[in-house]
């Protein structure tokens, strides 16, 4: 028998729906602190902003929830996110570069390239600049700050462990939704964003954590910030077929208008690149731009959620619904484009929300607060492509219930208009000008699906053991096509049992030894073998060929070891994969048609 390094037991194939362990146990217990954690940063974040917002506006120490819409500064008012711009720019160049942006870029590169690694001042800087930036009339939300924030929290704790940088990934994410749901009192959406988002996965051994982490953030918010929802409304009536045609209309012009938006918010971008300053000075330079908008309209100042709860009550109508369209768009875009501190989502709320409420006084249903409901989520899941967490964050904000199918619709169609229209989200755009690639449609990784059987070569290149090298070489050279044809051949003995390997390198390395080729291939070759068996994943067998550097494997019973049932080498792997690959592109009729030849094709 020979000795194998498979390290499989041969008692089970260790088949299953889902190849969780007990380490998600583990992950779920350290995310109880974390959620903790982030719920306190959560509260800690929001008591800054408005500290700062009543500093900078009403100059007063003072941590009551305020708005700088009431400020009586008159054209003073454009200094005031001019000197909280300059602060953050000095922030950023001397402290990190990483508190720049709206936080969930840089969340994804984290979790992406750097291992989930977050620097602990990152965790600091992050939601000071923020506050900075919001309570100095920023027109932003605290949402991607807290992602930020807490997903770094998480990742720190994480790192006093020993875990994976998969691990460390669950634990970051896990601190990224337990802020979100600790913000907003949106639970459920905050972990439907970890999946749609940033988990790049959907496995119980992340969801469960995070899950974990974002319920203890939304119990201790209770307490901390009060209980949800946070923009309550009178629910509204169930619609039938008419309503919903009008939420597809509105979903689809909300797509279109997200598709702008994100080419206004890079066509900024793209301007304050092509200055000749440093890129510390550029979001002074936007804030000059967010003053005059707030000068001219208040509303667009800050994080607008009195704004965001009238609009979801209808109270804004007429010509102001355009003027904060176009205002908080144009300036939102200004300032976000010269990289200052901020978030997306209360601001993506304001914008689809004023779109929302003025397309809908058009509408033979509803009124122009369900409208502004339906574009709200439509404009989340067409410009962040997160139609769940479009739709149920909007329903966790109102806990209108009966507007669902409404939101699922807009939020849906939005998602379909933007996927055509642009390659990639506000959110993936920015690394891709880094130059990292990121692909957001996730699917059963092909190599779990098939088995070992399915790929393997059943024709299985053998020869004698006690065959010498010479022999060996004379059949390869003649053109043997069971051997030629493949790297490694397999080696039998009397008893035609898998006795050992020889690959081309091996036999080369034999006749350089011994010339004359005396040798036998069993002393030439590899008598420890690693196996691969029938009834396996294709997966597990190719982490087994990565782990051991090979590039094949006998497939063997797993009863017997050394019956031979296969050969899988790389050309057998890549063979599965064509098969995949014509499922996915070759068109044909089904067989409901006997009428219709089974060779036509239609790749149009």
């Amino acid at each position: 028998m020979i000795n194998s390094k498979s390290g499989d037991n041969g008692a089970s194939n260790g088949l299953g729906d889902f190849r969780t362990d007990k380490r998600m146990i583990l992950l779920s217990v350290l995310a109880l602190p974390i959620g903790a954690i982030s719920a306190l940063v959560a509260k800690l974040l929001l008591w800054l902003i408005a500290v700062i917002t009543n500093v900078a506006f009403f100059f007063r120490f003072s941590a009551a929830p305020v708005t700088p819409q009431g400020n009586h500064l008159g054209y003073w008012v454009i200094a005031i996110p001019v000197i909280g711009a300059l602060i953050i720019g000095f922030m950023a160049r001397y402290g990190s570069e990483k508190i720049r942006g709206h936080g969930i870029p840089e969340a994804l590169e984290a979790i992406l390239l750097g291992s989930s690694l977050i620097q602990p001042k990152v965790a600091i800087l992050k939601p000071i600049s923020s506050a900075i930036s919001i309570g100095t009339g920023g027109p932003f939300g605290a949402e991607g700050p807290i992602i930020m924030t807490g997903g770094a929290f998480g990742s720190i704790f994480a790192q006093l462990f020993n875990l994976t940088s998969v691990e460390r990934k669950t634990l970051l994410v896990a601190g990224a939704a337990a802020g979100m749901s600790a913000v907003f009192a949106t639970p459920v959406a905050a972990v439907l964003l970890a999946v749609e988002l940033l988990l790049f996965e959907w496995k119980p051994r992340s969801f469960v954590p995070v899950a974990v982490a974002s319920i203890v953030a939304s119990v201790l918010r209770v307490p901390l910030l009060g209980a949800g929802p946070i923009f309550p409304v009178a629910p509204h009536i169930a619609l039938g077929a008419e309503g919903l045609i009008v939420a597809l209309i509105i979903g689809l012009i909300t797509g279109l208008a997200s598709a702008l938006l994100t080419a206004l918010v890079y066509g900024c971008e793209d301007f304050f690149q092509r200055l000749p300053i440093h890129w510390m000075w550029w979001p002074a330079l936007g804030a000059v731009f967010v003053g005059i908008g707030g000068w001219l309209d208040p509303r667009v100042l800050g994080v607008g959620y009195d704004t965001i709860h009238s609009l979801m009550r209808g109270e804004i109508v007429g010509a102001a619904l355009v003027g904060l369209l176009i205002a908080k768009s144009l300036v939102w875009s200004v300032s976000l484009g010269s990289g200052t501190s901020g978030g997306v989502l209360a601001p993506l709320l304001i914008i689809g929300g004023a779109l929302g409420a003025w397309l809908g006084q058009w509408a033979p249903v509803g009124n122009s607060g369900l409208w502004a409901m339906v574009a709200m989520a439509a404009m989340m899941g067409g410009t962040m492509r997160s139609p769940l967490t479009g739709m149920v964050f909007v329903l966790e904000l109102s806990h209108d219930l009966n507007t669902l199918p409404a939101l699922m619709v807009g939020s849906v169609t939005a998602l379909g208009v933007t996927v055509l229209l642009l390659r990639r989200s506000i959110l993936t755009e920015k690394l891709a000008r880094r130059g990292q690639h990121i692909a957001r449609e996730y699917s059963v990784d092909l190599l779990e699906l098939m088995l070992v059987s399915e790929a393997m070569d059943k024709e299985v290149p053998t020869v004698p053991a006690d065959m010498t090298v010479a022999e060996l070489s004379l059949r390869l050279a003649n053109g043997d096509p069971r051997l030629s044809r493949r790297q490694g051949t397999l080696l039998l003995n009397k008893e035609n049992k898998l006795a050992g390997i020889i690959t081309r390198g091996d036999m080369l390395r034999a006749l350089q030894q011994n010339r004359a080729g005396t040798m036998t291939v069993l002393e030439a070759g590899q008598q420890q073998l690693v196996l691969a068996f029938a009834d396996e994943t294709l997966h597990d067998a190719i982490a087994r060929m990565l782990r051991h550097n090979i590039g094949r494997l006998p497939v063997v019973n797993r009863e017997d070891s050394g019956t031979v049932l296969g050969y899988l080498g790389r050309s057998s792997i890549l063979a599965a994969r064509v098969r995949y690959q014509q499922e996915e592109e070759i068109r044909s009729r089904g067989p409901i048609f006997p009428f219709a030849r089974s060779s036509i094709t239609d790749n149009v």
